[in-house]
């Protein structure tokens, strides 16, 4: 019986010594983890407000600000490690073969970041362009280590992997300065095209907004079924595109109804034999 107290007292004082030794040890590695997180935050709110002081692309800021946080909370993190005790030789080690089995069990979002820094290098759109993309159309609100992400002009988010922005084709209504619109406005058979034709022109050179330099094109285009439409392209700044397309095609529906020139509309004639 004396002897079966002797070993449950050794016992507990070996648990009572790993207690107090490894003890400390976590302790001081959950402190040194609290405290570096609030320093790495730190950190990246300070270069984020460094970066835009600067005006340093926007594309670019968050993208940075994502990688600098998680490298440095991985730094972090392998200190922790080394202050409980782990080797960090066998550390690096499984982390080395537990990163290689996330590799291969995320291959997408490696892509994804691939395609992040390949957009950033080239630029083929930034924060602030107008883009169509797969499938999606809005602006660029942020770009980010995976996914880019774009706000819809009925205010929707979309978030789009950077992996397929990088590799399939995208259009950007931001890059070049001027856009062309596009109308065709249909008249009568029986209206005179001539006088239709020199309403349009007569609108267009009223409109401050519409580039001279290209010249504006207004054409018969096409003899359809139930019209004549007069093809009509003009040069505006891209900003304004959108105003000059709803407000020209609202003047010329005006114009066009004090000359009293018809907009057919389509009909069909059936014809009942007995």
């Amino acid at each position: 019986m004396e002897l079966e107290i002797n070993k449950v007292s050794d016992l507990m004082e070996q648990l009572q010594g790993f207690i107090v030794e490894y003890g400390m040890k976590l302790l001081g590695a959950v402190i040194a983890l609290v405290i570096g997180l609030w320093i790495i935050n730190g950190l990246v709110a300070r270069l984020n407000d460094v970066m835009k002081r600067r005006e340093m692309d926007p594309s670019l800021v968050p993208f940075i600000r994502s990688v600098l946080s998680i490298v440095l909370k991985v730094a972090l993190i392998i200190s922790v490690a080394g202050m409980v005790g782990i080797e960090m030789t066998s550390f690096v080690a499984i982390l080395g073969a537990a990163g290689l089995a996330v590799g291969l069990a995320v291959q997408g979002t490696l892509q994804n970041f691939a395609g992040g820094v390949m957009i950033l290098l080239f630029k083929p759109y930034k924060v602030g362009d107008y883009i169509e993309a797969a499938g999606h159309a809005g602006t660029v609100r942020e770009i980010q280590i995976f996914n880019t992400i774009m706000n819809t002009p009925d205010n929707k988010i979309i978030i789009i992997p950077n992996g397929g922005l990088a590799n399939s084709s995208m259009t950007n209504y931001s890059t070049m300065p001027t856009r062309r619109v596009d109308f065709s406005f249909g008249i009568g058979y029986d209206d005179d095209f001539e006088k239709a034709k020199g309403v349009i022109r007569d609108i267009i050179e009223k409109d401050d907004r519409i580039l001279k330099d290209p010249a504006p094109f207004v054409r018969v285009g096409a003899l359809a079924d139930s019209s004549v439409n007069i093809t009509t392209r003009v040069w505006v700044d891209a900003p304004k595109y959108w105003d000059v397309h709803f407000d020209m095609i609202e003047s010329v529906k005006r114009r066009f109804d004090e000359e009293k020139i018809s907009i057919p509309y389509p009909q069909m004639d059936v014809h009942l034999d007995k």
